[in-house]
């Protein structure tokens, strides 16, 4: 992929999907050397509080990417039925091939087509990792969310936002361009994905725009909280549940 492409919000959206197929081989590897990355999952998920370790629930991870999300619910909800969904085939086979329970299925989809792929709700929790930045349209995704949601229901949304904290840029910029772009490139000898990356948190929302495109969008107790270790300030949790007037047809509950 040509990295003329990537511009300083990173690639145009309807690329990405691409990018992570020509990373997948890798991206396990690298994120495996992130320190405190599949904890911070785990923390989020957990900050779901769902409850009796899922039993009776139906979950949905909304750009699973390798699994990593998915095992992050699951350690938080063992007994759920979770349905893990991604529009990267290449990053879905990679998930697809690690040991799960049968609760767990996996479904190969554009996350704004996913009723087309026979994806529907309602759903008792929603966790998106990751996957907000990604989208052409965030609010539209937002709105669909709400709408798969049982009233009361949680959506959680684990995300980079660094736009509040120069603190935070200097870091992030300072691992992206010493780190994760050079191990990117030394895995893969393709860095177009960890370029996006570095450039696509920078420009996306502060955690106080985010949980204002939350509430604009038909979300009440929106709240959001960082996470430990050398991400702080970078990585968020950001929880929230549909208004109960919120639905399809725009009808009361």
């Amino acid at each position: 992929m040509n990295d003329s492409r990537i511009s300083a919000t990173g690639l145009p959206r309807e690329e990405v999907t691409t990018a992570f197929d020509a990373a997948a081989d890798d991206y396990d590897r690298l994120v495996a050397v992130n320190p405190g990355y599949h904890k911070h999952l785990r923390i989020s998920a957990r900050r779901m509080q769902l409850p009796n370790g899922g039993a009776g629930l139906r979950l949905l991870d909304a750009g699973c990417g390798t699994g990593a999300s998915t095992a992050a619910l699951l350690s938080v909800a063992p007994h759920a039925e979770i349905v893990a969904v991604d529009g990267s085939a290449q990053m879905l086979a990679r998930a697809r091939a690690k040991p799960w329970p049968d609760s767990v299925q996996f479904v190969h989809s554009r996350i704004e087509r996913i009723e087309a792929a026979g994806v529907v709700g309602p759903f008792d929790g929603i966790f998106a990792a990751y996957l907000l930045r990604n989208l052409a349209d965030p609010d539209a995704q937002l709105r669909a969310f709400a709408a798969l949601l049982r009233p009361g229901a949680p959506l959680g949304v684990h995300e980079y936002s660094v736009a509040e904290s120069k603190w935070a840029r200097i870091v992030w910029n300072t691992v992206c361009r010493t780190i994760i772009v050079p191990a990117g490139w030394m895995l893969s000898r393709d860095a177009t994905l960890y370029r996006h990356l570095q450039r696509s948190v920078v420009s996306f929302d502060s955690t106080s725009r985010f949980r204002d495109r939350l509430r604009d969008n038909g979300y009440t107790a929106v709240c959001s909280e960082t996470v430990p270790g050398w991400q702080h300030g970078i990585v968020h949790t950001f929880l929230a549940t549909p208004h109960r007037s919120h639905n399809p047809e725009g009808q009361e509950r």
